[in-house]
């Protein structure tokens, strides 16, 4: 892994728009309740099969960190509220790049680190989607 650090600039990069997109998601989580304002809101697959899908608990992890309930938002899904930090994360450094013009460090993954991470990322999906089902259809195996 190459960690480049550009000069000082306030060029709109990928972080920004993450930083922009995580700011609305933010908001809209914090103070618009989407999940009782649209009536067709939830998983169908688990209102049919009582199984959830991979995205299941995502809104409510969303509502819960943006309202501080770290502990709530993990329960709903563990990867979505990683996800929620990591946008918070990038309001934070999208405002210091654009007001301060914090130059924001470049990472570059070699071939071999970009295979680990292709690799890494579909299990940590799977152990997500595992704790996600535990604890919709098993929870008494979570004491």
């Amino acid at each position: 892994m190459k960690v480049f650090l550009p000069p000082r600039n306030r060029r709109l990069g990928t972080v920004d728009y993450l930083g922009l997109i995580g700011l609305v998601g933010l908001l809209v989580a914090r103070y618009i309740p989407v999940a009782k304002l649209i009536p067709f809101w939830g998983c169908v697959l688990r209102e049919r099969t009582g199984w959830p899908c991979l995205g299941c608990g995502l809104t409510r992890a969303a509502d819960r960190f943006a309202h501080f309930n770290f502990e709530g938002a993990w329960e709903a899904n563990p990867l979505g509220t990683v996800a929620a930090f990591l946008f918070a994360l990038a309001v934070v450094v999208t405002v210091l790049h654009l007001v301060f013009a914090v130059p924001i460090p470049e990472i570059r993954l070699s071939p071999r680190e970009w295979k680990v991470f292709q690799m890494v990322m579909p299990a940590i999906l799977l152990v997500n989607y595992a704790y996600v089902v535990v604890k919709t259809r098993f929870p008494h195996l979570l004491l």
